[in-house]
């Protein structure tokens, strides 16, 4: 089993910026990519950014250029950097984790799941 736990999550203005953290304890060897999903009422869960152990990265085409995700495989901790933040950013993040790579996550989510964390970027 893993655990995945958000953090960095709050109120800003459009144009600020916000960094998210997730933390995998547990198994996390049975881990490859870990990325951000996010849901805002009356839209559909969607894929944010994710990245594999590798390194490589897999971004939603609305935020390639403003987010960067990065991890630190030895303290098993993932980020989520979000600069130029627009309302429609506005959603609870979610910490995913999974077992395959940034791309398959991109299509299905991993097994895992964290608490979520709202960002609200106000106008």
């Amino acid at each position: 089993q893993v655990q995945l736990v958000e953090s960095g999550g709050g109120l800003v203005q459009a144009g600020g910026s916000l960094r998210l953290s997730c933390v995998a304890s547990g198994s996390t060897f049975s881990i490859n990519a870990i990325g951000w999903y996010r849901q805002a009422p009356g839209k559909q869960r969607e894929l944010v950014a994710a990245i594999s152990r590798d390194f490589t990265t897999n971004y939603a085409d609305s935020v390639k250029g403003r987010f960067t995700i990065s991890r630190d495989n030895a303290k098993n901790t993932m980020f989520l950097q979000m600069n130029s933040l627009k309302p429609e950013d506005t959603a609870v993040y979610y910490c995913n984790a999974g077992r395959w790579t940034a791309q398959v996550m991109g299509i299905m989510p991993g097994d895992y799941w964290g608490q979520g964390t709202q960002v609200t970027v106000s106008s």
